[in-house]
């Protein structure tokens, strides 16, 4: 089910670790990023690779927020709706998100583009509103800059 260079890199990660189970999280990380998100069968290659408990992958990977078990989009928008972002502005741009690409949180838009997660805090309290696309921070959102940095993700 893994690629090759996949096996490979999990198996340079594993050499980084005193036990398999220690390897965990990074290789349910390359798992995801192979896979696009995390399915049962994406488990079982993580548990059979590393030969830890289906049971064992499974919990782990739905512990820690940053592991998807559902397809994403290909690009993936984190908002903060925290306290100060919410005061400055972030429900008014889950809104104009919803109307401009049709993404619901939680969810996907209709061209598969953009996946939309609700954040707690992102630690951007004195330059909210706040979001990271893919890995990319943006900070001091308004409707007008969130659209201009969306329309470079493609």
């Amino acid at each position: 089910m893994f690629s090759s260079a996949a096996k490979q890199e999990i198996e340079d990660i594993r050499t980084k670790y005193p036990n398999a189970r220690a390897a965990l999280l990074p290789t349910i990380y390359v798992a995801q990023r192979e896979f696009g998100w995390l399915s049962s069968e994406a488990f079982d290659a993580v548990a059979d690779l590393l030969n830890v408990p289906k049971a064992t992958v499974r919990g782990v990977a739905t512990f820690y927020a940053m592991y998807k078990q559902k397809p994403m989009g290909r690009h993936l928008i984190q908002l903060c709706t925290n306290v100060s972002c919410m005061i400055l502005g972030a429900e008014r741009l889950v809104d104009f998100l919803k109307i401009t690409y049709g993404v619901e949180p939680g969810g996907v838009s209709p061209d598969g583009r953009f996946s939309l997660v609700i954040m707690e805090c992102i630690g951007a309290c004195g330059t909210a509103p706040a979001m990271l696309v893919n890995d990319d921070f943006h900070e001091n959102l308004t409707e007008k800059n969130l659209q201009e940095i969306l329309e470079k993700y493609t």
